[in-house]
């Protein structure tokens, strides 16, 4: 099997064999006094060699390209609506702002009723022709009283009345006819004299 087919965990298992095996030699050597011919690798924290990691990371790059020309392109995300909300959310933002100006416009109508019964009132109170009200008339009539009150109550009072006179002789039809005639004349003068100045 070839180095690139190994997954991460076996690369991983065979650099530490491969660090043991070396550990290894190096204590058979000391053992035997032999000198070691060529030092190890200087090992990474954990045991492993320089040489051992550059192996895997070789495998592990050629293995994830492997696997990456493999896949299929992935679809790019859709793109996002501006603001990021959902249709949920603004369903529930367009009924928070119905019941707001709801409570509003309840708020204003039932404070301008009072403010529309009175002016209704004022509208259909009778009005006399001439653009008096009835209450208008009443301060008038009760300030008439009260000043023909004070006249008569400052004025003296009347003489009682004399006797009655005796009863005037009755007039002939003569009589009658002349003081119609003379009547009549006056007018007709008044008349005259009023048509001349106009």
């Amino acid at each position: 099997m070839s180095i690139e087919n190994l997954t991460p965990t076996q690369l991983r298992q065979a650099a530490d064999l491969q660090d043991k095996i070396d550990t290894l030699k190096s204590q058979l050597a000391a053992i035997f006094g032999s000198e070691v011919k060529s030092a190890p690798a200087a090992a990474k924290q954990g045991g492993m060699s320089a040489e051992g990691r550059a192996r895997i990371v070789a495998a592990q790059k050629a293995r994830w390209a492997k696997v990456h020309a493999s896949q299929p392109a992935k679809a790019a995300p859709a793109a996002k609506k501006k603001g990021g909300m959902s249709a949920e959310g603004r369903a529930r933002i367009v009924a928070a702002q119905k019941a707001r100006w709801a409570k509003i416009k309840a708020a204003k109508s039932s404070a301008a009723k009072p403010a529309v019964k009175a002016v209704v009132a004022t509208k259909t109170a009778p009005v006399k022709k001439g653009g008096m009200s009835a209450a208008g008339r009443a301060r008038i009539v009760a300030a008439q009283k009260a000043r023909w009150a004070k006249i008569k109550a400052a004025k003296p009072a009347a003489p009682k009345a004399a006797a009655k006179p005796a009863a005037k002789k009755k007039i002939s039809a003569a009589g009658i006819a002349a003081i119609k005639a003379a009547q009549k004349a006056r007018w007709a003068k008044l008349k005259a004299a009023k048509n001349g100045k106009k």
